[in-house]
């Protein structure tokens, strides 16, 4: 029988009149992945606080290695070999890869100024990044490092405390197809050297991928747990929001119909010499896909007049349209859902009712006074059509969960005329449940007449959601899709350049 690391035992955790945890329980064993699920709510992150010793319990007992705690502290998690890599990484940019590594705990000379012994430092990691196929060095800068590396980064530093369970907060978020596979591949020898690993994630097809086994919570409740035979995206769904979810795909009410956005020899600073062309009808989800630094973000702030264009036009329903800025793409109806929403697509501290109303707010405007019945009744509207989950309009964006922040950043244009949407990383960090009613929010504006962009990253969303699928490959649109081509392996070869012409339609 495998050996239990970890256990945590009828675990509650309640607020004034809420209560976030109820009696949840779970077991980890030695060498295994325990994947565990949730829609933005379930009571994830709040169990992991609890086990990290950031919040304790009400109720409930945290077992490790077969001693009782009735709480954890940072310290005493650290020190029973708990580790985390959270989603946003929590490194010093101006600080080498050793020096992180050993934050807090530095290695001192024995003289009598204690000096931190950077040698020591980084003798002591060059190991660890062997180990895990690590091809930077100890004395680099974090800043120099991408987001994969940075993540390998923390999980040394996990391993150098001696780490048994590392607990692992949607990691491939940020990463590309490749560097998802080599953190798999990490993973894989973690457990095999017998460190236990909890991968709390959204992309259900990582899960089914590296999962042992799979816990599942719901409204702060344990509602079931998946052994490896059993895990399926039906039954782990199915769980997660109570019900089945209907397949991806909603064909369009109508065909496309004439007119749309088409951009013609479009020329972006992120790359001087290429030129984009590329056409999305009214009516029609055109995916996007590509590795990550292929152009696609790119084209879109240039569409939405972020990034300057250095040659070529956008036309929307045939007549050429100028947008040098922001202002300008707002005015001529085309509007961009960026990839990070908390940065880009809203203002954290201000309540969902001005979020709503930003992009247009001198139309709630007279005599440079905002009318604030016009604003509450417009944001009123669109808290309701997109049913987003608050107890008031007037609660800060902030609160919200990943789902309902995007909804806000969605009623800002929706207030508005959208003609062209881009959608960049629509359903990042979002929920399943949350997902679906994206989905179908895209479709209602597809159907609605409105010409779509969805930029993913996400093989099974662009392949389960949109009506065609372009394909750019370091800065130009390398192929598109039509429906009976759609297959990872299509979309991938046309990622790495493969000529339109060499694609084979899927098979039936």
């Amino acid at each position: 029988m495998a050996e239990t690391l970890l256990e945590l035992a009828g675990i509650s955790k309640t607020y004034p009149g809420v209560k976030a945890l109820d009696d949840v329980s779970l077991r980890v064993y030695r060498g295994e992945v325990l994947g565990l699920i949730g829609e933005n709510g379930a009571g994830k992150s709040t169990l992991m606080r609890v086990l990290g010793g950031v919040i304790a319990p009400s109720d409930g007992v945290i077992r490790i290695g077969g001693k009782d705690h009735a709480q954890m502290t940072v310290s005493g998690a650290t020190q029973a070999g708990i580790a985390f890599v959270h989603q946003e990484l929590n490194l010093f940019e101006n600080l080498d890869v050793a020096a992180n590594v050993f934050i807090g705990r530095e290695k001192r000379t024995g003289g009598p100024l204690k000096l931190v012994d950077d040698a020591e430092m980084r003798a002591r990691v060059t190991p660890l990044l062997e180990r895990l196929g690590a091809d930077f060095k100890p004395d680099t800068l974090i800043e120099n490092l991408s987001i994969a590396e940075r993540q390998m980064v923390e999980i040394a530093k996990a391993l150098s405390i001696d780490a048994r369970v590392i607990i692992m907060d949607e990691p491939t978020s940020s990463l590309t197809i490749s560097e998802t596979e080599r953190l798999l591949e990490v993973i894989a020898d973690l457990t095999a050297h017998g460190i236990s690993v909890i991968y709390i994630s959204h992309r259900l097809g990582e899960i089914m991928t590296c999962a042992d086994r799979v816990v599942v919570l719901r409204d702060g409740r344990t509602v079931g747990e998946l052994a490896r035979d059993e895990l399926s995206h039906v039954a782990m769904i199915r769980l997660m929001i109570g019900r089945d979810l209907k397949e991806l795909y909603t064909p369009p009410k109508r065909s496309p119909q004439p007119g749309g956005c088409d951009i013609v020899g479009l020329v972006t600073s992120a790359f001087p010499d290429r030129q984009i062309n590329l056409s999305v009808r009214r009516g029609e989800i055109l995916g996007l896909a590509g590795l990550v630094g292929a152009g696609r973000t790119s084209l879109a702030r240039a569409a939405f007049g972020i990034d300057p264009l250095l040659g070529g036009e956008i036309r929307i329903d045939n007549a050429p349209v100028g947008v040098a800025s922001p202002r300008d793409a707002i005015r001529q109806g085309i509007y961009l859902v960026p990839e990070d929403r908390k940065k880009s697509g809203l203002v954290l501290e201000l309540p969902i009712r001005e979020n709503v109303t930003l992009a247009s707010l001198l139309n709630y405007a007279r005599m440079w006074l905002v009318n604030g019945a016009a604003e509450h009744k417009v944001a009123k509207e669109q808290a309701r059509s997109l049913s987003i989950k608050a107890p008031s309009i007037d609660m800060e964006a902030v609160t919200l969960s990943g789902g309902n922040q995007q909804k806000v950043v969605l009623g800002k244009w929706l207030s508005m005329q959208p003609r062209v949407m881009f959608f960049d990383e629509p359903t990042r960090g979002i929920d399943v449940g949350a997902k679906s009613e994206i989905y179908a929010l895209m479709r209602k504006l597809a159907d609605q007449g409105v010409a779509i962009v969805m930029i993913s990253s996400d093989m099974e969303e662009v392949i389960g959601v949109s009506d065609r699928v372009a394909v750019m490959h370091e800065g130009s649109v390398s192929g598109v899709l039509e429906r009976e081509q759609f297959s990872e392996y299509n979309v991938l070869r046309l990622a790495i350049g493969q000529a339109p012409e060499t694609v084979e339609a899927a098979a039936p």
